[in-house]
């Protein structure tokens, strides 16, 4: 039997806090989402400010980032180059730049999404989460 790594509750924390500190010293307004490997939600946090339907979004993107184990605007840029067939893929519906997979040991182990600015801010913030993991070994 196979063994590969998973998302602990620390981690989860670390990667959300991580993601907060970089949202707030940019004064953004955002959702932060956090799932595992399956697109199963860890950690839903909307900061003050945020729009509500931004829940749903990075919900959305985080599952799709961690589902497809890729970032999130590779779909995106894929349907805006006219893939628009791609918009029928089951299970994926947050294909919009601002879910980052998080990878740990050659596995996904689960995913970053971000709403509530544009969408390359959102990826910035999930990638600060992200890379909180990656600077404590995760």
């Amino acid at each position: 039997m196979k063994t590969r790594p998973f998302l602990t509750l620390d981690d989860v924390r670390a990667a959300a806090a991580a993601a907060e500190a970089e949202a707030l010293k940019n004064g953004w307004a955002v959702t932060i989402a956090i799932c595992d490997d399956g697109g199963h939600l860890l950690w839903l946090q909307r900061l003050d400010g945020a729009a509500p339907i931004s829940a749903h979004i990075a919900a959305a993107k985080a599952r799709s980032a961690a589902l497809g184990r890729r970032e999130t605007k590779g779909y995106e840029d894929m349907i805006n180059q006219g893939r628009t067939a791609f918009l029928s893929a089951p299970e994926l519906q947050g294909m919009l730049e601002g879910g980052m997979p998080i990878l740990a040991g050659g596995h996904c182990v689960g995913a970053v999404g971000v709403s509530g600015v544009k969408s390359a801010e959102d990826a910035q913030v999930a990638r600060a989460g992200v890379a909180a993991l990656a600077a404590v070994g995760g």
